[in-house]
């Protein structure tokens, strides 16, 4: 069996434990990330839509900071909405604030009914950056 190569990012190791999930996982130059969503860090919803969203976001570039990415090295994402046709907008004006310039990631919007009390979630696989000789 394969070691998984998993990425925690500073702090929350507790949370994805008693989750039992892994936040991300290296792979072939790859960072497979894990749905993040705007929880705090006992795991509780960030209330209100706009600030949820921000919080995911934050999340997101925790993880991909401790994996020594940044949004920038984002491939593929997938956004999973609650009410997509009553929340898209609110989320579609926060993204300027971390997608970064063109060429952006490709991207898939799933509307969903319900992510465990959140509104909002973004998964993401990363390309890693390859290592320079020392």
């Amino acid at each position: 069996m394969t070691q998984r190569d998993v990425v925690f990012p500073a702090g929350r190791q507790a949370l994805y434990e008693k989750n039992r999930y892994s936040p991300a996982v290296r792979s072939n130059g790859f960072l497979f990330v894990s749905g993040q969503v705007g929880s705090r860090p006992d795991g509780s919803p960030e209330p209100g839509l706009e600030a949820q969203v921000r919080l995911a976001f934050e999340n997101l570039n925790a993880i991909l900071k401790a994996a020594g990415c940044t949004f920038d090295d984002v491939v593929d994402v997938t956004l999973f909405v609650v009410d997509p046709e009553s929340n898209f907008e609110t989320i579609w004006k926060v993204v300027p604030d971390y997608w970064g310039s063109a060429p952006h990631p490709t991207l898939t919007g799933i509307g969903v009914t319900w992510l465990y009390g959140f509104q909002f979630e973004i998964k993401v696989i990363a390309k890693l950056p390859e290592e320079r000789p020392r």
